[in-house]
């Protein structure tokens, strides 16, 4: 029999209550998904898995996520790598080097960026970004033209422009949770460093980016995901060519998200059973980098 005061028990049972309808709510969309999917992958064609081509209204449909999921890993994962470096030092320099006066503010500046609408991003990369990025591609191509990457006919509407914007999306977010890591480092870890005559920046390297290591990944993984689901950005900046193409400064590419966004309004009935399909697998990957962020970090019980 549980024991203590009555709010605690509360308390505790409304946490405990609140988890398993999350839980059971994940479940239920997991089920709704599977189910509006089934006919639609029996009537397909081609391998769901492999397949480049997506026609799902073609008689007989003939569809596959092969194109959907290299775009989405490429384009998510190459905008974490622009993101995450820059987000972690913006969090440093806010935490550490930022005068006291400042830090609230440029930690209330980052915070209201993680907020700006989706669309606000994807109008700012379609009309803005993307007709400065042909340039940056072009130099890209000249100096690491003998990558296969960054080979081809560079264009401003392209994969690496997307991942762009995404980089700009998840930035805020990684940032906010990285400074609130940093500032839980215990003070005397930090004394203790200077103490010895450590530098400021010896001593974040000793005694700050160890201990926050784990919430760093964590909040790296977190903004993956938000990458990996976005929508509307994504769908106004990417030009839809369909094929995989591994050069990411050509125009083209396609993304999960972007494809629903763009294809659901003429689907028919099959094609709607396609393009849930497809959300489908993009709720397993992104259950599974949340997961993953998830186990990384309870291995450090302090952000627990």
């Amino acid at each position: 029999m549980s024991t203590g005061r009555a709010g605690d028990r509360i308390f505790s049972g409304a946490a405990r209550g609140s988890g398993i309808f999350v839980l059971a709510l994940m479940a239920a969309i997991a089920v709704f998904l599977i189910w509006k999917a089934i006919p639609a992958l029996q009537k397909n064609e081609a391998s769901f898995l492999t397949t480049e081509e997506w026609n799902p209204n073609a008689i007989p449909p003939k569809f596959g996520i092969a194109q959907l999921a290299f775009g989405t890993v490429v384009s998510s994962f190459l905008a974490l790598l622009i993101a995450a470096p820059v987000a972690i030092g913006i969090a440093l320099f806010i935490s550490f080097y930022a005068p006291r006066k400042l830090t609230g503010l440029l930690g209330y500046v980052v915070d209201l960026l993680a907020a700006v609408p989706s669309i606000v991003y994807g109008l700012w990369g379609l009309y803005f970004l993307s007709q400065h990025m042909e340039g940056v591609s072009k130099i890209l191509n000249t100096l690491l033209g003998w990558i296969p990457f960054f080979g081809g006919s560079p264009g401003k509407n392209s994969i690496f422009t997307a991942s762009v914007v995404l980089a700009i999306m998840i930035l805020p977010i990684i940032s906010s949770i990285s400074r609130e890591v940093f500032l839980q480092v215990p003070q005397a870890n930090v004394e203790a460093a200077q103490a010895l005559g450590a530098t400021r920046w010896e001593t974040i390297r000793m005694a700050v980016l160890p201990y926050g290591r784990s919430g760093m990944i964590g909040a790296s993984m977190l903004g993956l995901g938000r990458a990996m689901g976005e929508t509307i950005a994504v769908a106004m900046v990417l030009t839809f060519v369909p094929g995989i193409n591994i050069h990411l400064l050509e125009d083209g590419g396609a993304t999960f998200a972007s494809n629903i966004a763009n294809s659901f309004a003429e689907a028919g009935e099959t094609g709607r059973g396609a393009l849930i399909a497809s959300g489908l697998v993009l709720f397993v990957i992104t259950l599974v980098v949340n997961m993953a962020a998830r186990a990384v970090v309870a291995r450090r019980k302090e952000f627990v």
